[in-house]
């Protein structure tokens, strides 16, 4: 993850690659509820931050100088009602005609995947990327940008020309899980 950018802006011809390639992504049903809303140039990625921080995170921020010279903020995006939808034609309607029980929402993630294959086309083709959560400011975004009600936000992934330094996250000295700890053969 870059957290530090230089502000060169990105050739919309490479942005417009990166989403393509992210869209490729699986998708439950091949339902494809997953939709992007791009922001570029400051004036436009301005309105995310206004929308998901305040002057007070700003300032205690030691990364927010160089994340928000990011030229692009890609917000992603799922349609829960798409995948409702998509769960009852016939080819995916349970036998019964019961409404599927969303035991796992497939609508977050086909998002998920489509924001892990975004992050990694661009650290493939030399642009840097992170990826922000979402943790405040989702309805005010959302009025602010236009977004349909019933689309629910995923998060935000910072594309742009990586800058140094790029300081670490904490998290990073947290250590990585071997395989004999995380993989399970057999039975548990």
């Amino acid at each position: 993850m870059s957290r530090n950018f230089t502000g060169a802006p990105l050739d919309p011809t490479e942005v417009d690659t990166l989403l393509d390639l992210a869209l490729r992504a699986p998708s439950a049903g091949n339902t494809q509820g997953r939709e992007f809303l791009v922001l570029e140039g400051p004036g436009e990625t301005a309105r995310y931050w206004d929308a998901t921080t305040d002057t007070a995170w700003r300032e205690r921020s030691r990364r927010f100088a160089g994340l928000s010279r990011a030229p692009v903020v890609v917000l992603a995006f799922s349609d829960p009602d798409a995948y409702v939808e998509r769960y009852r034609e016939p080819d995916k309607a349970r036998a019964d005609g019961a409404e599927v029980e969303w035991v796992v929402p497939y609508w977050h993630v086909d998002a998920a995947f489509a924001v892990q294959t975004l992050l990694l086309a661009a650290v493939d083709r030399g642009v840097g990327a992170a990826f922000l959560g979402n943790f405040r400011g989702e309805e005010e975004l959302k009025r602010s940008l236009g977004v349909p009600p019933s689309r629910r936000w995923l998060g935000a992934v910072l594309l742009g020309e990586p800058s140094l330094p790029d300081p670490p996250s904490a998290s990073a000295a947290r250590p990585r899980r071997r395989v004999d700890q995380a993989v399970h053969r057999g039975r548990w």
